[in-house]
């Protein structure tokens, strides 16, 4: 096994335990969320069927249903814990919106149950780094798509929380941050994966904290434990703890702990499959990176 493979259960555990503390926390997440429907403005697209990939506690859900109140929302999270909460805020804006349908879904985006040609806007804020196989992913993603459909997601970069990680390095010999893939890898996974005019741009967002212990409760606090193989099954020592800090510290800047996300922004359509003279389909089935 991959040490840096995600364990989905622990995964799914850690998102629906966190589901109560999630929204207090997830500052970033949220402002992802805006900056990614500022892209959609310059859009031209009217969706019946929207499915949001890794939807959460369900604030983009509300915020595409206000967008698009005549379309239908698929909410789908791995975590039931975090659908539930995303339940437990839908009383006001669905009396507000009372004519769309929405629908909520517990199933992994990695292994969609949903119907081939079936969605004219695929949605996912910060999810698909949780997926083992990214370019199979994108696959799926492009078959529930109808053509002319636009993907649009978030995801985060190799530099993210850089800081954290050089802050770990040689602390022990365990794991303790997930692998981002980079956002030229992602572009050829699109374009690989039947996607056409695939845009990618990038950007760096800095949070700041007062200690380590604040940057790690925040993690948690949404849910983002480290669940790679590679993890310790154990409490971090002591001395470990103290490397950790010390380490940490030695980057703090204008008084205070940076934590840097590189988030990548991507959006691509599903093209027409293209055709041989008798009229059969050519459609990729597999493709090597």
């Amino acid at each position: 096994m991959d040490e840096f493979e995600i364990d989905k259960r622990a995964m799914r555990n850690a998102f629906s335990k966190a589901a109560h503390t999630y929204d207090e926390a997830a500052v970033l997440q949220r402002e992802v969320c805006s900056r990614m429907l500022e892209r959609l403005e310059y859009i031209k697209l009217q969706p019946q069927r929207i499915l949001d990939a890794g939807s959460g506690t369900g604030w983009g859900t509300r915020q595409l249903m206000a967008k698009y109140p005549g379309a239908q929302m698929i909410s789908l999270d791995i975590a039931i814990g975090m659908l539930q909460a995303a339940r437990g805020q839908t009383g006001w804006w669905q009396k507000i919106f009372s004519s769309q349908q929405a629908a909520m879904l517990c199933a992994d985006v990695e292994a969609l149950p949903i119907a081939s040609n079936s969605l004219e806007l695929v949605w996912s804020n910060l999810a698909v780094q949780w997926c083992n196989d990214l370019p199979a992913t994108i696959v799926g993603l492009h078959r529930v798509l109808k053509v002319d459909g636009l993907l649009m997601f978030s995801t985060f970069g190799p530099d993210t929380l850089k800081e954290l990680r050089q802050a770990f390095h040689g602390v022990d010999t365990h794991n303790h941050l997930n692998r981002f893939a980079d956002m030229h890898d992602i572009g050829d996974m699109l374009s690989h994966g039947g996607f056409a005019e695939p845009v990618m741009d990038m950007e760096y967002l800095t949070l700041t904290y007062e200690d380590v212990r604040s940057v790690l409760h925040d993690l948690k606090a949404i849910g983002a434990n480290n669940a790679t193989a590679g993890r310790s099954q154990g409490l971090m020592g002591k001395q470990a703890w103290k490397s950790l800090v010390e380490n940490y510290e030695a980057l703090r800047k204008d008084g205070k702990l940076p934590a840097t996300y590189e988030v990548i922004y991507g959006h691509a359509w599903k093209p027409q499959a293209k055709k041989l003279a008798d009229g059969r389909a050519i459609i990729k089935t597999d493709f090597k990176l």
